[in-house]
């Protein structure tokens, strides 16, 4: 009986252990099969987010900024460009039908830029144009000189005044401009420039910068001459920047 027992209590205890066994085989083969699983799963396509409402919106103002932008950096940039044409459509303002501006028409074209017609920058300003007769531009000279100047308008010309006016300041320029002013000045079948036209193209040119002006203006008109060369002209301009303000140095034969 004993035995019988004891045989019975080493079965059982088999069984359970057995049983335990098995249990731990199974817990393992789950342990062991669960990461391959889980990492077989395909992971979902991640969706696209539709855009809201509100972004729509930003990203089509923000394009539009763009074009306007651009669109305004082209036109800026064509504001800034010389244009030829504008220049000519200019040029017609003041010649009307003909291909030149006379006397009337440099009096409203004055009048426009705000200057006097008298006023020593008109005259550095035919110098630019290279204009050949005193009260006139031709289309020629008129494209050509404010081409060189990128002036295609009023406005433009208005804004080089300051420009024109400090050329004179140079004085190799300003030594160009007096040779050229008397070539301007004179009759064109005459090769001497009447002392009425000279004492005025001279009190334009040296009136406000030679202290001894005012003296050799009244010398002029005491003398017996009716007319300047150019020699004396050029001459004149050469004196004036060599004598002294209290003649020290001025030799009656003619040499400074």
């Amino acid at each position: 009986f004993q035995l019988n027992s004891h045989l019975t209590t080493l079965a059982s205890i088999h069984k359970i252990h057995h049983t335990l066994h098995r249990l731990n085989l199974t817990e393992d083969v789950g342990q062991d099969s669960h990461p391959s699983a889980c990492c077989s799963r395909a992971m979902p396509p991640r969706k696209k987010r539709r855009p809201s409402t509100g972004d729509d919106m930003s990203a089509k103002k923000s394009r539009q900024d763009s074009v306007f932008r651009k669109h305004e950096t082209t036109q800026i940039r064509e504001e800034e460009t010389f244009s030829s044409k504008r220049c000519l459509e200019w040029f017609y303002e003041y010649a009307g039908c003909d291909d030149v501006v006379g006397p009337e028409g440099m009096e409203k074209f004055c009048e426009d830029i705000g200057v006097e017609p008298e006023n020593v920058v008109m005259l550095v300003l035919a110098w630019k144009l290279d204009a050949q007769s005193m009260g006139y531009f031709t289309l020629q000279e008129w494209l050509r000189g404010m081409g060189s100047l990128q002036c295609d308008s009023t406005e433009r010309l208005r804004n080089s005044l300051d420009y024109l006016r400090s050329v004179l300041n140079d004085s190799t320029s300003f030594k160009l401009i007096y040779r050229y002013a008397f070539d301007f000045a004179r009759e064109k079948d005459q090769r001497s420039l009447d002392l009425n036209t000279a004492k005025c193209m001279l009190g334009l040119l040296l009136g406000k910068t030679w202290p001894l002006f005012p003296v050799f203006n009244q010398f002029l008109e005491q003398s017996k001459y009716k007319v300047i060369n150019k020699d004396q002209w050029c001459n004149v301009l050469e004196f004036s920047r060599t004598i002294n303000l209290d003649l020290s140095n001025y030799d009656e034969d003619g040499a400074c």
